[in-house]
């Protein structure tokens, strides 16, 4: 996603709470680093709201991560209280991490093969019936390019989004601002870091389609 477009997308979202309050209260409503961070704005991610919905991330994944295979009605509920939407049947293969995992969407019957990693300060949306395999990585958190910004230690994050019937391969890496298709197929070891179409099979270092599928 070019900076342009992350300005618009910026720009769109409904910051701004609708209130019975006066139009001068409205605009004075203090934004905060959540806020900014949901919006693909720059934020400071040592904030103290922020910190502490990350810790409660860790602590439930640390809690799914330790869970035996028999536990599965542990595991529901530990699902159930992790990320912000799950459908049924989500089946996670310990270990698991994540930033936030309220930021974090899943439809029915998604499938996460051990050790995956969804860094999600930005939405991720996923389909249902998804396959990741094992040690899939999904990022929405990005850093400026310009050292001098990074040195503030600001950062910034761009929404994920994946079809439904989608398989991503083994050790596939999907960066900020990307788009999978449903129905299509991410080879093992891709890095994608642009959109992918429905319906296609794509690989490689960049991720190119590689051909279409007949589905």
């Amino acid at each position: 996603m070019s900076a342009s477009n992350l300005a618009i997308a910026a720009d769109s979202w409904p910051l701004r709470l609708k209130t019975s309050t006066t139009e001068d209260n409205i605009e004075n409503r203090m934004v905060t680093e959540k806020d900014k961070m949901l919006s693909g704005e720059m934020y400071d991610a040592t904030d103290p709201q922020l910190t502490a919905e990350r810790r409660r991330a860790r602590d439930l994944c640390k809690a799914l991560n330790e869970s035996h295979d028999s536990e599965q009605e542990l595991r529901e509920r530990i699902i159930r209280e992790l990320f912000g939407t799950a459908g049924d049947a989500i089946w996670i293969e310990p270990p698991f991490y994540c930033d936030y995992g309220s930021n974090i969407t899943l439809g029915s019957k998604v499938y996460f093969n051990f050790n995956c990693v969804i860094l999600d300060p930005a939405p991720v949306i996923i389909g249902s019936n998804v396959l990741f395999g094992p040690g899939v990585q999904v990022y929405t958190a990005a850093h400026p390019m310009n050292a001098s910004d990074r040195r503030t230690w600001r950062e910034f994050a761009q929404p994920v989004k994946i079809g439904s019937d989608v398989w991503v391969g083994g050790g596939a890496i999907l960066c900020p601002g990307v788009r999978i298709g449903s129905q299509s197929v991410i080879g093992a070891g891709s890095v994608v870091t642009d959109d992918i179409p429905e319906d296609v099979f794509a690989a490689g270092n960049p991720c190119r389609l590689i051909r279409r599928l007949d589905n």
